[in-house]
């Protein structure tokens, strides 16, 4: 079975031996992923902010592993602070309203970085994968 890595090009992913997804056995596996823009490098002070942008990493991830946003059968989200879980549930909303995939949610005394509010992580299913003809 195939392994194939994706990475942003981090060295950071180098130095602490993990990649940005792993694609293997018809699923990708986006690792945890945190509120930064790549583009500035920049991460914004808001929740609201940081989710946006963990969503829009996880979206080009999954793009560039040969999926989509619409294919995520689970999310894992974490949060620092439960005040703000009414905060980012419509966001989650926005973005996996119709595709509904098991979620969990959990708040955590901390992350990586204190300025991070929220890390998600998610797993989906590639079109046309192994999973597609497990269960037909």
């Amino acid at each position: 079975m195939e392994r194939r890595l994706i990475s942003t090009g981090s060295p950071f992913e180098k130095t602490a031996g993990y990649s940005r997804a792993v694609v293997q056995g018809g699923f990708v596996f986006v690792a945890g992923t945190t509120g930064y823009d790549y583009a500035t490098m920049t991460l914004p002070a808001s929740v609201e902010e940081q989710t946006r942008n963990c969503f829009k990493t996880i979206a080009a991830t999954l793009k560039e592993a040969g999926t989509s946003m619409a294919n995520v059968v689970r999310a894992t989200y974490y949060i620092t602070d439960a005040a703000d879980a009414e905060t980012v549930f419509p966001i989650f909303g926005e973005v996996f309203g119709d595709i509904r995939p098991a979620s969990t949610l959990l708040v955590v005394a901390g992350l990586f970085k204190p300025e991070m509010k929220v890390e998600i992580e998610v797993t989906a299913a590639l079109p046309g994968g192994a999973t597609d003809t497990l269960f037909s």
